[in-house]
């Protein structure tokens, strides 16, 4: 490959890879409205926002449907971090409606 082609490989890497983000971008948000629905429900269940079980039952599923090249830790590890994220939304939603529900009173 020459310098030329190397460079406009990586420009073409790189696009793709711009477009892939906006993509993974795309599914989390679509991810996060679900758990939004979920957080409520659990609230309205009186259920805690952790529970171990649920997040190992998610690890599993994803970790047994890797095809890779991602190691099975890399992919728990990725969930974990989204997961983690997701919690935190929850607890601050939940926080927000117990706010306007102090407000209301």
């Amino acid at each position: 490959m020459t310098r030329d082609e190397a460079r406009r490989a990586l420009a073409e890497a790189r696009k793709a890879i711009d477009a892939l983000d906006l993509e993974l971008l795309d599914l989390l948000n679509r991810r996060t409205t679900v758990v939004e629905e979920i957080g409520r429900a659990k609230e309205a269940l009186d259920m805690p926002i952790y529970e171990p079980k649920r997040e190992e039952d998610v690890f599993h599923n994803v970790t047994d449907h890797n095809p890779g090249p991602l190691t099975a830790d890399a992919v728990k590890g990725i969930f974990e971090r989204i997961i983690d994220e997701m919690r935190t939304l929850q607890r601050m939603r939940r926080q927000q409606r117990e706010q306007q529900g102090e407000k209301e009173c």
